[in-house]
């Protein structure tokens, strides 16, 4: 603009132009396109005419680079960068699908971050996007109800699918969906009024949480035994201690399989402390005898360091 100014003044003042030859004149200048001078030229102001074409394609080439780049890098970008994603999220396996990426759907994508769990949301609000996108979560923008969305966020290759959106009509219906889809699958669903619980359980949920009834008890609770709230804070959700709750199955072919806890040495050899076991029949066993045999399948809640955690993980 100021390179045409300049142009349109010096050819309106000092080459006797009238303004529209003027802007005629800056015009195919600018541009390059060369149909010859509007009326004869000065010696100088040839000279002008040509710092006006250097200016002019030295600028028209940086706002043509810059555009061209800003559309690579923004629309173009995000077209290559959402094929990239769509790419990776056909080949996730053992990953968990969240359906709702509301205040409960961002607190579950931060968590399963942190313990390095794969996971993908289905999220229907297109607004909720550029959040999505900031904190590089995989998604989907589809509506978690249909059937065809499921299957294309891999739920036959799925280990657990959260069920999380407002409505709890909804969650029923994404639960049926989703068991009829996958029987074997482990469904965890949101109950925003703790009467449809049962609603949820009978459409397939293998569990139901009420976020505001476990809101009131933890608020209850921490009221009437705020040590006991804080040791469970610490042992499942606070690093800061390098305490860890965790649990760990035993497979076929464990070292451990077919040993009593004292023969086992984990608390000798890694020190941690096993607060229960969950016998293949479902029977629980709080603070378990040193004598008790440990069979394929039992799952063993430990509290102990989360590296000697790690480790029995592995050799389990």
């Amino acid at each position: 603009m100021i390179v045409s100014a300049f142009g349109v003044s010096y050819y309106h003042i000092f080459e006797r132009m009238t303004f529209s030859d003027a802007i005629f004149m800056i015009a195919i200048t600018l541009s390059t396109v060369g149909y010859g001078e509007v009326q004869p030229l000065s010696p100088t102001g040839r000279m002008v005419t040509v710092f006006i074409i250097l200016f002019g394609i030295t600028i028209t080439g940086y706002t043509g680079g810059t555009f061209i780049r800003m559309l690579i890098e923004g629309e173009l970008g995000k077209r290559f960068g959402r094929k990239k994603v769509e790419k990776k999220i056909l080949k996730l396996k053992d990953h968990y699908i969240i359906c709702g990426y509301g205040r409960i759907g961002k607190l579950l994508t931060k968590e399963l971050r942190k313990h390095n769990q794969k996971f993908l949301v289905i999220e229907f609000d297109s607004s909720q996007i550029a959040d999505l996108e900031a904190t590089g979560t995989p998604y989907m923008l589809l509506d978690a109800r249909d059937e065809n969305t499921l299957l294309k966020a891999g739920i036959m290759r799925a280990k657990g699918l959260v069920t999380a959106v407002m409505s709890d009509a909804d969650n029923v219906f994404i639960t049926l969906t989703a068991r009829m889809l996958h029987p074997d699958i482990f469904i965890l669903a949101r109950a925003s009024e703790p009467k449809n619980e049962t609603k949820l359980k009978s459409a397939g949920a293998t569990k139901v949480v009420s976020p505001y009834l476990l809101g009131g008890q933890r608020m209850a609770q921490l009221l009437v035994s705020p040590t006991v709230v804080d040791f469970i804070d610490i042992a499942t959700m606070d690093d800061k201690f390098g305490l860890r709750m965790e649990e760990a199955m035993i497979r076929g072919g464990s070292p451990y399989e077919g040993k009593t806890l004292v023969e086992s040495n984990l608390r000798k050899d890694y020190g941690v402390i096993i607060v229960l076991i969950k016998k293949s029949s479902g029977e629980m066993k709080f603070n378990p005898s040193p004598h008790e045999v440990l069979e394929g399948n039992d799952v063993l809640v430990m509290l102990g360091k989360i590296a000697d955690l790690q480790k029995i993980n592995a050799i389990i």
